[in-house]
């Protein structure tokens, strides 16, 4: 696996995987790497792609009141599982390099921003938007792959990428999760091991309140009932519990197109976030 800083020696080596006539995919992270990542190599690689990974911790996606020198950094661990997961490139460019002197360019996504993340995090998708488009664009990919956990993200690229016209696919990945259903996050290492046992309750409740809606129960009532097992728990506060159009994150009451149930809530210092697909629905 070579790993490559620099975006000329990058599009080289894009290059050269195009020449092997293998399609070439794109996974975009910022280190850190878990299972749930590794999950996007393989999914790739069962595409038959040649796969690039990216990890840039991207200054732009940080509110003021987030710590982003406290977001862990371990590139040496983070290459030595991709290499073993067979990524063919590791592109690891510095904040230089992604956002150069006189830098002036950010993409807005309006509409499916405009609620859940995009009220408790504000700023927070137009940094996410502006480096994935240039990640797509310094790649060129046949396609991309992402996480469903984090899924109004996978809604705002989507967006972003149909609006744009940018001719890549967009690939979303089932969440993976721990033994106890807990979503797989760079997050969970926050947690302190009784924060780390309480947080099971997140996915619980939501698991409780799909199959409630699925079977027929009031939406808003379920929720209600949710947000009061999460505050039990010791979340607080609950950022958001709903039910929302798979496509443009809306709140809807129906489960006749594809929906999901999301939430974010803070446990301790670790602010929490997960989603469940409700219907008979496959994944986006």
């Amino acid at each position: 696996m070579q790993i490559i800083r620099h975006l000329a020696d990058l599009r080289a080596a894009v290059r050269a995987l195009v020449n092997t006539g293998a399609p070439v995919a794109l996974v975009p992270t910022m280190g850190a790497l878990h299972a749930g990542h590794i999950a996007l190599v393989d999914a790739a690689r069962a595409r038959g792609c040649q796969v690039v990974v990216s990890i840039f911790v991207n200054p732009t996606q940080f509110a003021p009141t987030e710590d982003l020198d406290a977001y862990p950094r371990r590139e040496a661990a983070d290459a030595a599982m991709l290499e073993a997961a067979g990524a063919a490139v590791l592109w690891a460019p510095d904040v230089a390099e992604m956002y150069p002197a006189g830098f002036a360019s950010s993409i807005e996504v309006s509409g499916v921003t405009a609620r859940w993340e995009g009220e408790a995090r504000p700023g927070h998708f137009a940094g996410v938007a502006t480096v994935v488009a240039k990640l797509l664009l310094q790649t060129r990919p046949d396609m991309a792959f992402f996480g469903e956990k984090d899924f109004q993200q996978l809604a705002v690229i989507r967006r972003m990428v149909r609006d744009l016209d940018v001719g890549i696919e967009i690939v979303g990945v089932p969440t993976q999760r721990d033994d106890d259903g807990l979503a797989l996050s760079s997050r969970n290492a926050y947690l302190s091991p009784e924060e780390r046992i309480a947080a099971r309750a997140l996915p619980r409740a939501l698991g409780d309140a799909a199959a409630s809606i699925e079977r027929g129960a009031p939406v808003a009532a379920t929720i209600d009932a949710a947000k009061a097992r999460l505050t039990e728990a010791g979340f607080t506060p609950i950022d958001y519990v709903a039910l929302v159009d798979a496509d443009s994150l809306e709140p809807t009451e129906s489960i006749e197109s594809p929906a999901r149930l999301i939430a974010a809530a803070k446990l301790g210092r670790t602010r929490l976030i997960d989603n469940l697909a409700v219907g008979n629905v496959k994944s986006m």
